[in-house]
Formats: structure tokens, C-alpha cells, sequence
């Protein structure tokens, strides 16, 4: 599945949708490095995708990285990562990119 990467305002109003459980390196080699994490200090690494049928999705950590819980925690080793959109399309849009990767 195409996609490219969204806008802020592509991503307005999006709310969680759902969670993956994947590697951040699956999720690089998938989508790309991402974007720095907020300035709330609650995410480490953003992602956001616009699909080719006009989807929108992110893919980002919550409370659950260096960030929130400090330095002795590690991007690399978050495996649940919340997948932000407008329907459960975009769940399925994020995990049929991943099952694409070769592993």
C-alpha cells in the first residue's frame, strides 16, 4: 500500500484508533524515520502517513519511552506503540504496510 507522509493539518483531529506491537526498526524500515517526540514530554517518536485511499494515520508512542519515564529507558525497545486515525482503517492500513517489510 502507497502512502506518504502527512501534514498537521492532514493529522487534525485524529484520535487513537488502536495499537500495534511491533520494533521501532520495523517501524523505521516501514515508514522512515520519524518525527522528534512532543514537547509534553508523553512521546519519543511520531509517524504521520497519509494512504493512497486518502487515510490518514500516526503511529506513536504514549508514556511508555525515555521521555515520560527517563533516561534509563530506550526507543529501541518500545514494542506497543498506538496507531492515531479517524476510523479502524487506519489500524489496517499501518499493519498492512508492516506485513510488507521483509524481515
Amino acid at each position: 500500500m502507497k502512502f506518504k507522509q502527512a501534514s498537521l493539518s492532514d493529522v487534525d483531529g485524529t484520535a487513537l484508533c488502536g495499537s500495534i506491537n511491533c520494533t521501532y526498526q520495523e517501524l523505521v524500515a516501514a515508514f522512515g524515520e520519524p518525527l522528534a517526540g512532543s514537547d509534553d514530554f508523553k512521546t519519543d517518536a511520531e509517524w504521520m502517513l497519509k494512504f493512497q485511499d486518502g487515510t490518514v494515520a500516526t503511529v506513536y508512542n504514549w508514556k511508555n519511552g525515555p521521555n515520560y519515564l527517563g533516561p534509563g529507558y530506550s526507543v529501541e525497545n518500545i514494542r506497543i506503540w498506538n496507531v492515531g486515525g479517524r476510523s479502524q482503517q487506519a489500524v489496517a492500513n499501518v499493519k498492512a504496510v508492516l506485513s510488507a517489510v521483509p524481515a
